[in-house]
């Protein structure tokens, strides 16, 4: 079978709603419910209130097939070229002990590098250390902000800011919250050329020299795939983590890109974070069709992107430790996927749905509204922990969880009404992935998942994931209304004359 033909065959089901899907089989939570188990800590992943039945689970098996995907993901943890655009492959999966022997043992000599300066760090080899302001942009620094933010709020090591935005307003309020004799810098730059990190280390530097730090670089951690050009703004090499030039930026945390992560919680959490990224990279490896986790959410993703024109999906993490998840997911997702050729240059067709979010049960008073009655069908990924993260009353807890799990309810089920004002459709679909704690090792393969997710609905789609061409263009023209003599659309003309800059 084609892809094509797998693709035709796929069109042809039926459309039952959820509620009939459920009456049909009285099996069907467990036939779509799985489980990674992570030591003493697991992930429930329910795909139950989707539209996947037996027959189209079967149909996207044959789409698998036929799309080379057992040779793909082999390419992917082999460490060959899996990234044609670039001619390079892509090893995030090695930074965590599951890859390319070479690649593997490279990762853990610069983990190694990597744990001994945040131990000597920690132990004062650098004088006391309070603050670190974590300067990157993009995967340098939607992955640390995230996880830092997940797992370092409890009592941190180090108080970690993570400045991405060129404006100044956000360094400024890194600032004032740190003591620039108890601060260090880190630098994150795959390149150490990128405009915004770059300007904004030196104004880092500057505000340092200003307040008195007599040598200000020799505060300055580089995270980079060229330590050269660290070397060359002055960074001493024994400050220098390097990583390997096939790691992309969004999927970089797992590298020296990590190092603020591992500063703020220490790196025996930092590396059960590994840990539990390479038990999803091994499931994801090792298992094959529907039972395989993030291939399962794929075909879900698919169904809805090409089978029902769904344009959006929404992700709602019912844990406030997790609010910076969608933000984390749109460039996973997006910057991956956002395509619209093929690998061969043809029009390939819709790739990725815009990814949306928020955190529950705030979204609730906001979004939900439009996701219950409005005209979109919006598949829906809701994510908690049974755990609570806090140590007030289970009250609280009690009352979060009940909300996630009655809004799938509701979105699913709906509610007939005389009055069209209050009359909700239902059959609204939605997946449930239920940590039993957030933890590190949990968080870490909850991250791993959602790649692999991400790769094997590249596969189906013969989209290439790890380039992203889409995002210079923009920094291309930027750099011609620096250096002045060029000439552009009236509106941007005008634009330009108003803020002084033309």
């Amino acid at each position: 079978m084609t892809r094509d033909e797998a693709w035709n065959a796929l069109a042809l089901h039926p459309d039952p709603t959820l509620e009939e899907l459920f009456a049909a089989d009285p099996d069907r939570v467990d036939k779509l419910t799985g489980r990674i188990e992570l030591g003493e800590v697991g992930i429930r992943f329910d795909w139950s209130k989707t539209h996947l039945t037996d027959e189209l689970l079967a149909e996207f098996e044959a789409l698998a097939e036929a799309s080379d995907f057992g040779e793909m993901r082999d390419r992917l943890f082999g460490g060959e070229v899996v990234n044609p655009t670039e001619n390079r492959a892509a090893e995030h999966s090695a930074l965590r002990g599951v890859g390319q022997d070479a690649s593997v043992e490279e990762a853990e000599a610069l983990r190694e590098r990597m744990k001994l300066l945040v131990g000597a760090i920690h132990e004062g080899a650098l004088g006391e250390v309070k603050h670190l302001i974590h300067v990157g942009i993009g995967g340098s620094a939607l992955g640390p902000a995230l996880a830092v933010d997940a797992l370092g709020r409890d009592d941190p090591k180090v108080d970690v800011h993570v400045v991405s935005n060129i404006d100044g307003v956000a360094l400024e309020e890194a600032f004032a919250a740190c003591d620039p004799a108890t601060t260090l810098i880190a630098v994150a730059s795959k390149t150490f050329t990128t405009i915004e990190t770059m300007t904004n280390a030196h104004s880092a530097l500057k505000w340092l020299a200003d307040n008195g730090v007599s040598d200000p670089t020799g505060r300055v951690i580089a995270l980079t795939a060229y330590p050269e050009k660290a070397v060359e703004w002055g960074v001493d090499e024994t400050r220098i983590l390097p990583f390997a030039e096939s790691v992309g930026g969004r999927y970089s945390l797992w590298s020296s890109i990590g190092f603020p992560i591992a500063i703020a919680i220490g790196w025996d959490d930092f590396q059960a974070m590994l840990d539990g990224a390479a038990a999803m990279d091994r499931h994801f490896r090792d298992t094959d069709g529907r039972a395989n986790l993030p291939l399962r959410a794929a075909f879900s993703d698919l169904f809805y992107l090409r089978l029902r024109g769904c344009q959006t999906r929404a992700v709602f993490a019912y844990d406030e430790r997790l609010r910076l998840l969608p933000d984390y997911l749109q460039q996973l997702e997006m910057e991956s996927n956002g395509k619209r050729v093929t690998v061969h240059g043809e029009p390939s067709g819709p790739t990725a749905p815009i990814t949306w979010g928020g955190v529950g049960t705030d979204a609730q008073h906001a979004v939900f509204q439009l996701l219950h009655q409005g005209t979109h069908m919006v598949p829906i990924d809701f994510i908690a922990s049974i755990e609570p993260g806090d140590m007030l009353d289970s009250a609280h807890h009690h009352i979060l969880l009940m909300n996630c799990f009655a809004q799938g309810a509701a979105l699913m089920a709906g509610k007939q009404s005389d009055d069209p004002h209050r009359n909700y459709p239902g059959n609204r679909p939605s997946a449930t992935i239920l940590c039993d704690d957030l933890d590190a090792t949990t968080f870490g393969a909850l991250i791993a998942f959602h790649e692999h997710r991400v790769f094997a609905a590249a596969v189906m789609l013969d989209i290439n994931p790890f380039d992203q061409f889409g995002v210079e263009l923009g920094k291309e023209i930027a750099k011609k209304i620096e250096k002045g003599g060029e000439r552009f659309d009236a509106s941007t003309e005008a634009l330009l004359k108003v803020s002084g800059l033309g």
